[in-house]
């Protein structure tokens, strides 16, 4: 019978260890400053419960079968949360790349170890002048019927700061570096090879980092004839129907999106993504009160605290076939 899969992606919102933490370098210190004060061990350990809790209840409560992560400090708190997920019956083991973020937050992966191998880890360097989150790329090997499957986890750079519009050439700069790396991909592995890029692009998928430069579009007829290796953004659908990922003044942004290549969505496909499955997953507690559905942040890193939150993020999760 075929195999379904729940891949998800959620931005935790600066899963940091605590102040003073020995897993930190003199680097992140100077880096992070006066922010990380007063983040104890008692709040760190209630906003992992938080998040974990959602996890677990993901996929009908069977947790996710893999999940992209953002914002996370390092290995170290990415393990804390592995620990306090309950789904039954999960194996669930981590891959990172410690990137060169100037305040030291990272992507990485939680996988079910019984359904998937990580054959391989790639971090893809994106060149600007200053220090971003690198794109981690990891090949899957599935249990089943030891299929390759390749994803690239992103976060790429802020509009805080410099503005949307003053830091829109870094995201077109990361949104190359992926179509880069999408046609290495192709050129160095079967031409059968599914690729799904997710994460935060801190663009929306109409955005001009998307669409010209990682090469991704609403359009699945266009991907799978196009003579260069395009994505089709599954996230189309949510545009315009007042639903968000991520809420800036009380407007629905979908910045967490899933891409993926024609290998996921022509029929015969050996794994194949299901389009209609997309997900932005808005579970009752994880949704502030009011006439806009945003998410309730926990705060932190120089935020004020609601330990009745969990992330400024919404997590999304999608479903994926394999065949026998």
């Amino acid at each position: 019978m075929p195999k379904e899969y729940q891949i998800a992606f959620w931005n935790l919102e600066n899963l940091f260890d605590i102040e003073g933490s020995p897993h930190r370098d003199d680097k992140i210190k100077r880096a992070i400053g006066d922010d990380i004060k007063g983040w104890t061990q008692a709040l760190l350990d209630r906003k992992i419960s938080r998040l974990a809790s959602v996890i677990s209840w993901m996929n009908s409560g069977a947790g996710p079968d893999i999940l992209g992560v953002s914002e996370v400090e390092n290995e170290y708190v990415m393990k804390l949360l592995v620990r306090k997920i309950t789904s039954p019956g999960r194996n669930y083991k981590i891959a990172h790349h410690d990137s060169k973020d100037k305040r030291g937050i990272d992507v990485g992966f939680i996988y079910d170890h019984n359904l998937f191998r990580a054959e391989k880890k790639f971090d893809h360097f994106v060149m600007r002048r200053n220090a971003t989150r690198d794109l981690l790329q990891v090949n899957f090997r599935t249990t089943k019927k030891d299929r390759l499957f390749v994803i690239v986890c992103n976060h790429w750079p802020s509009r805080s700061g410099a503005g949307a519009a003053a830091s829109a050439a870094y995201r077109a700069i990361t949104g190359e570096t992926l179509a880069y790396f999408h046609e290495r991909i192709m050129e160095e592995q079967p031409k059968d090879t599914p690729v799904l890029a997710l994460g935060d692009f801190n663009d929306e998928p109409f955005d001009l980092s998307l669409t010209d430069f990682a090469l991704s579009s609403r359009s699945q007829t266009k991907v799978v004839n196009a003579r260069d290796w395009y994505f089709f953004n599954l996230m189309w659908p949510l545009v315009g129907k007042s639903l968000g990922t991520y809420y800036f003044e009380n407007l629905p942004i979908v910045f967490d999106q899933f891409l993926a290549n024609k290998n996921l969505i022509v029929t015969d496909s050996p794994m194949r993504v299901i389009p209609d499955s997309v997900e932005i997953i808005q579970f009752p507690d994880m949704v502030a009160a009011g006439d806009y559905p945003r998410p309730i942040p926990f705060g932190g890193m120089g935020k004020d605290v609601n330990e009745n939150g969990f992330s400024d993020h919404f997590p999304i999760a999608v479903k994926v076939v394999e065949q026998d």
